[in-house]
């Protein structure tokens, strides 16, 4: 939980006991907040039988980072932004 903790930091996030709170701004300019229970993943379904179980970090980066765009579609950006980042090495 100290990688959440420095997200939280990082962007001066709000946080309550169960949830970190993102601060996002709607279409019209005006402020709404995304909650984000505090769990190490997040399982994203993308059909009845595909699921991922994404790290709360990466849920996190990804909502900061493009927070128009539907969550699975803010992750698949994150992941093609870091592995093309040099030196990233999978751990496939």
């Amino acid at each position: 939980m100290e990688e959440i903790n420095e997200l939280i930091k990082r962007y001066g996030l709000e946080e309550d006991l169960e949830h970190v709170i993102i601060p996002l701004r709607d279409k019209n300019g005006g402020l709404k907040r995304c909650f984000l229970l505090k769990r190490r993943y997040m399982r994203i379904a993308y059909s009845e039988n595909h699921y991922v179980d994404y790290p709360l970090t990466e849920i996190i980066e990804a909502t900061i980072r493009y927070p128009e765009l539907l969550l699975s579609e803010a992750l698949y950006l994150l992941h093609k932004e870091l592995d093309a980042q040099p030196g990233n090495i999978s751990e496939d």
